[in-house]
């Protein structure tokens, strides 16, 4: 990590901890030196910038509402922050009547985001270690299924038609690949 890049991080705490104080000014300077990365995520997501841009938008409102639930120990203020705005795009997708993945992508969150699970920051490092090496040992189609549910959002009609597989093939391929992860994750 360049120094640079530490003191955002450093300067992004003290803002989060500004706004959880309330302190407007705090969050403006906020998303001038995050949004644009936050932006960039949200595009890839919706593909649309009036949708990433409505998703920012509200996304800071959910990050100056829970400023005060930020914890070092969980991460850094822009991987924070990112699941803020990946949940929000999300959420956008998926809509009113949008299919919801069987084996929800967030129970694989929730285990990764846990610091008690490997000890505090530190642990938290190792979390996603582990996560890398436990996706290594799946099946590319399992893989690519659940890149494409997990950072894409896509719901399993979607995934069907983009991976040119029958539905019941890919909620299989995505619930084993789920199962599979935290298996490997617990052990």
């Amino acid at each position: 990590m360049t120094g640079s890049q530490g003191g955002d991080e450093r300067d992004m705490r003290v803002l989060l901890h500004a706004c959880a104080d309330g302190d407007r000014s705090a969050l403006a300077r906020l998303y001038r030196t995050a949004g644009p990365k936050l932006y960039g995520l949200a595009l890839r997501i919706l593909r649309e910038e009036s949708r990433a841009q409505e998703c920012l938008q509200e996304a800071f409102i959910r990050i100056w509402e829970h400023a005060g639930s930020y914890r070092e120990a969980r991460g850094a203020p822009m991987t924070w922050m990112g699941i803020i705005v990946r949940r929000r795009a999300l959420d956008m997708l998926r809509g009113p009547g949008r299919e919801r993945l069987l084996a929800d992508p967030e129970d694989l969150e929730n285990l990764l985001d846990d610091p008690d699970r490997h000890g505090g920051a530190e642990g938290y490092a190792k979390g996603r270690e582990d996560l890398a090496k436990c996706l290594e040992e799946l099946g590319e189609e399992q893989r690519k299924a659940l890149h494409l549910a997990f950072f894409e959002g896509l719901t399993h009609p979607e995934l069907a038609e983009r991976l040119q597989q029958p539905l019941g093939t890919v909620k299989t391929w995505i619930r084993r690949a789920l199962l599979q992860l935290r298996n490997c994750l617990e052990r």
